[in-house]
C-alpha cells in the first residue's frame, strides 16, 4: 500500500495557509488568476483565514477556511464558485464549487461558512 508521510501533504496545504490572502466568488469555476479575479469575479473579501494543516476526517491532511462575513459585491450575476488567490504571486490556488449557487447584486455583501481543503491518503 502507497503511503504519503504528513510532511508531504503539510508542505502542499501549507501554502494556503501562508500566501492565499483573497478569496473571490465567481460566476464560474476560475481557470487563471486573470478569470479570478476580472473575468468571473463577481464580489471579494480581503479577510482570508486559513487554519494550519491538520488530521483529515477518512485519512490524509486538510486546512480548514474560516467563515467570511465580509464579502463585498462588485458585480450582478450568479455566484457558483470560489476562487482562493495569492495576490503577491498572481496565483490561483484553489478553487471548488459553493455549497448552493446565489444571485447577488452589486454593491450588496456576502457570507460563505467556514469549510475544508483535503488531501486525501493515497489509495
Amino acid at each position: 500500500m502507497a503511503t504519503l508521510d504528513n510532511r508531504v501533504f503539510d508542505n502542499g496545504l501549507t501554502v494556503l495557509d501562508t500566501e492565499a490572502n483573497v478569496i473571490h466568488v465567481t460566476s464560474q469555476e476560475a481557470t487563471s488568476y486573470a478569470d479570478a479575479t476580472s473575468t468571473s469575479t463577481l464580489g471579494n473579501s480581503t479577510s482570508l483565514s486559513i487554519g494550519a494543516p491538520a488530521d483529515r476526517s477518512g485519512g490524509g491532511r486538510e486546512v480548514t477556511v474560516a467563515a467570511i462575513t465580509d464579502g463585498s459585491i462588485t458585480a450582478t450575476g450568479t455566484a457558483t464558485h470560489y476562487a482562493i488567490v495569492d495576490t503577491s504571486n498572481s496565483r490561483v490556488l484553489v478553487t471548488g464549487a459553493l455549497t448552493a449557487s446565489q444571485s447577488v447584486t452589486s454593491g450588496n455583501t456576502f457570507s460563505l461558512a467556514s469549510f475544508k481543503i483535503g488531501i486525501p491518503d493515497p489509495a
